[in-house]
């Protein structure tokens, strides 16, 4: 037989028993609360300076988690937790008639209570019991030194028990929702309609990443998780909707580590009549309102660094920063056996890298990103590292294309569409050569259907990529990815 690694203990079934045998229900299905904690202290101090003698408010309710009980004679103190904080009570024997049932009560029990507040004599306010009810019997203690659970394991695997332990993951947890809601504000006062496009779909397309594979049996067809929403978005451009958004999950099948994860969270974005000029704009003001509306500054404290999020950021040619930090010129070592050899006499294995554009991605992850702390932009990518951008007219071999970075992390990828449906095909069609030639790495993919789209005719736009993920890492000043999502995947135990 199984056996369960944390069994639920016997003392806390028979409680759950002894509530039962007195005819009451351990699990009701719904409780009437007057008040969170935050709202009965507000209660009390709008009150306070008008209280009788006895100091006491008009009976109201509240309800929570159980945190600490402190029996004390013929009194018993019961602190209870909320989504809003925390709440001190007070049950006495003397008058509360259900007094001899809280022996039943365990730290970790959703509890509702009734009565009025008061001040103790150490000046705290509380709430004096007057009835009480079990809202839902907790069957498994919280982990040892619950308060402030440090074990990263535990954290991660139990978030729920992260929350209930951590006042700083439950911050965490508002403030990334909060983060969502305001960008989201921000995008629809700028007049782009917010739209959804398909998580299965036929080719995972857009991007250059390893897709996950399900099976559709209605269909008798094998379907991908999306990689992107780019070509979807591009479909709505060419039908004529000149600005529009998309925020949400996107799945690469990729390895794990502190800036990535399996499933992550995107917003991608389409501009008519803009290139990637325009978005540099947007994406600075967009960050900067975002940490101003949410955060109150403009300067983001992240590890040992103070980062300032004013506009204009700095912009870097990529070319030239390459060549400034290892003496390669990307334009002249243009095959990947010379390229090969130049990385390989600064120090930068390239074994895993075999194609010319696989190298370049090495180069500027090993070299360059790390010491991109302040906001920056790295403009001009080569274009064979940019399937979907329009080319520089002044550089065929350059890319109209930028990544944004902060603190060393990629935090958006922006490009000026390429909208020449004839170049469009070449390009792809590379892409497909590519990946039988090198197997081992990502390429995009050739969606014929958005082909046909594109050969009705899409205006010149700026479309932009940007890491949710990341960027609520950079708010709440967190190191892992991990922090930042809920249920991050994690591997076997």
């Amino acid at each position: 037989m199984h056996e369960f690694e944390n069994p639920i203990p016997d003392a806390r079934l028979n409680k759950l028993k002894q509530l039962r045998s007195k005819g009451l229900d351990p699990y009701p299905s719904r409780y009437s609360r007057t008040h969170n904690s935050s709202e009965a202290t507000s209660f009390y101090e709008d009150l306070e300076s008008s209280l009788d003698e006895n100091g006491q408010t008009p009976e109201i309710s509240v309800a929570g988690r159980i945190t600490a009980i402190r029996g004390m004679g013929k009194a018993t103190f019961i602190d209870v937790m909320d989504s809003h904080g925390h709440l001190q009570s007070l049950a006495r024997q003397g008058s509360l008639s259900s007094y001899s049932d809280l022996r039943d009560i365990d730290i970790g029990d959703w509890i509702g209570m009734s009565g009025p507040l008061m001040k103790t004599r150490t000046g705290q306010i509380t709430l004096e019991i007057k009835s009480w009810i079990m809202l839902s019997k907790s069957l498994r203690p919280l982990p040892e030194k619950w308060h402030g659970l440090s074990d990263v394991e535990t954290r991660y695997r139990q978030r729920y028990l992260d929350l209930i332990a951590n006042e700083d993951a439950r911050n965490i947890a508002v403030l990334r929702s909060k983060f969502v809601s305001e960008l989201r504000q921000f995008m629809q006062s700028k007049n782009f309609i917010e739209v959804e496009t398909p998580i299965l779909v036929p080719i995972a397309a857009g991007g250059t990443a390893r897709p996950f594979v399900t099976h559709y049996n209605a269909l008798g067809r094998d379907l991908y998780l999306r990689i992107a929403t780019e070509l979807y978005l591009k479909r709505l451009m060419v039908g004529g909707l000149e600005r529009v958004f998309e925020i949400g999950r996107t799945f690469r099948n990729e390895g794990l580590d502190l800036h990535h994860n399996p499933e992550f969270t995107m917003m991608e974005s389409y501009e008519a009549y803009s290139n990637y000029h325009d978005v540099m704009g947007f994406v600075e003001n967009l960050i900067h309102t975002l940490a101003q509306t949410i955060l109150g500054t403009s300067v983001i404290k992240y590890g040992d660094h103070n980062i300032d999020l004013t506009p204009p950021w700095t912009k870097l040619d990529l070319r030239k920063e390459i060549i400034s930090k290892t003496g390669i010129d990307f334009l002249k070592s243009n095959d990947v056996e010379s390229l090969s050899l130049s990385m390989k006499s600064i120090g930068i294995n390239v074994e895993k890298q075999v194609s010319w554009g696989g190298m370049i991605d090495k180069l500027l992850s090993s070299a360059i990103e790390p010491h991109l702390t302040q906001p920056v932009f790295l403009v001009d990518y080569p274009v064979e590292m940019s399937p979907l951008a329009k080319t520089k007219q002044e550089n065929p071999h350059l890319a109209e294309r930028f990544e944004g970075f902060i603190a060393g992390m990629e935090i958006c990828n922006a490009f000026t569409e390429l909208n020449d449906p004839i170049d469009q095909r070449a390009r792809l069609e590379k892409q497909e050569e590519l990946r039988i030639q090198f197997q081992d790495e990502d390429m995009d993919r050739l969606d014929e259907d958005f082909l046909t789209a594109l050969e009705y005719g899409m205006p010149p736009t700026g479309g932009l990529g940007l890491g949710i993920d990341r960027l609520v890492m950079l708010f709440s000043g967190k190191p892992s990815i991990k922090e930042v999502v809920l249920f991050p995947q994690l591997r076997n135990q």
